[in-house]
């Protein structure tokens, strides 16, 4: 009988020590579910820093543990594909990014409707990637229904309707729409501006777009400000070596060349082909247009 409480001290301490070891499948889920969550924020860190190379291991990491952890079936490895496909797109891998955004959307829309937030967001991704390759007739209708469901979900002057306005006259624009392209990139300015601030990325986006509207129909004194202002955003919010601010120099810069300020272009391309190269590496399809860039302006400029 003496031993009755001893051998209870015992018994509870070996318990608390598995439970700080993490010992038993109930501890390694919860360990799991941190080590997802801590994943999913690192990938998503130097996505926004437009670190997509040293994103992507990581990104496969967070793949494979959520699958699993979770299955195949459930959001959280809808969601790890997502983010590698997204990289996949941002590095011009295309026909690996694509099964990757179709397997993502087709699990969201049976684990959580048709109708939900995370389906548009998907509808939206997916398309872009198509616009991306010069498929419009298949990205037309994602945008337009993306659209539609993120006014649903989340009202008519929310930022992702910015973004989805945004993505829907990008698209037109690339089909010379332009008529219908600019009212959808001014609504999303204005989207963006009031639900973000003025100095926010977004917004540095929107000016962006709306400025190569202009430049396309020669408006050139009415886009030299809107990129400027978008250029100045973007350094301060990003950076000066984020692949935003590269993408937002090459754009001036082909201003400059439009108006024949070929001596002001010259250098602005020089600096975003050295941020393409360092952010996206040197086979990257941005890489090879601020080549095509800087050669035609040098050429220009002889």
């Amino acid at each position: 009988m003496a031993w009755g409480p001893c051998l209870q001290r015992w018994l509870t301490l070996i318990a608390v020590v598995m439970l700080l070891v993490g010992f038993g499948p109930m501890a390694r889920q919860v360990q799991g579910a941190d080590d997802l969550a801590a994943l999913s924020r690192q990938v998503s860190r130097l996505h926004d820093q437009g670190k997509y190379t040293e994103a992507l291991p990581i990104a496969k990491r967070y793949v494979t543990l959520a699958r699993r952890e979770r299955g195949e079936e459930h959001t959280e490895f809808a969601s790890a594909i997502a983010w590698l496909a997204t990289l996949y797109r941002l590095q011009g891998r295309y026909s690996e990014a694509e099964p990757l955004f179709q397997r993502s959307l087709a699990l969201y829309e049976k684990a959580l409707g048709r109708d939900h937030q995370h389906v548009s967001t998907m509808l939206n991704h997916l398309a872009t990637l198509y616009k991306d390759q010069g498929r419009y007739s298949e990205a037309e209708p994602l945008f337009k229904r993306s659209l539609a469901l993120y006014e649903k979900a989340v009202g008519r002057n929310h930022d992702h309707v910015g973004t989805a306005l945004n993505n829907l006259a990008a698209l037109y624009r690339a089909q010379g729409r332009y008529a219908e392209a600019e009212p959808l990139y001014q609504r999303s300015l204005a989207i963006r501006e009031k639900a973000l601030g003025p100095d926010h990325p977004h917004v540095s986006v929107a000016l962006h777009d709306l400025a190569s509207l202009h430049k396309d129909q020669g408006r050139y004194a009415e886009a030299e400000p809107l990129y400027q202002r978008s250029l100045a955003i973007s350094e301060k919010a990003l950076g000066p070596a984020h692949p935003e601010v590269g993408t937002a120099m090459d754009s001036l810069a082909l201003l400059y060349v439009r108006q024949g300020r070929v001596a002001e272009a010259e250098p602005v391309h020089k600096r975003s082909l050295a941020i393409r190269e360092k952010t996206l590496g040197p086979d990257h399809p941005h890489v090879g247009k601020s080549l095509s860039n800087l050669a035609h302006s040098i050429h220009d400029a002889v």
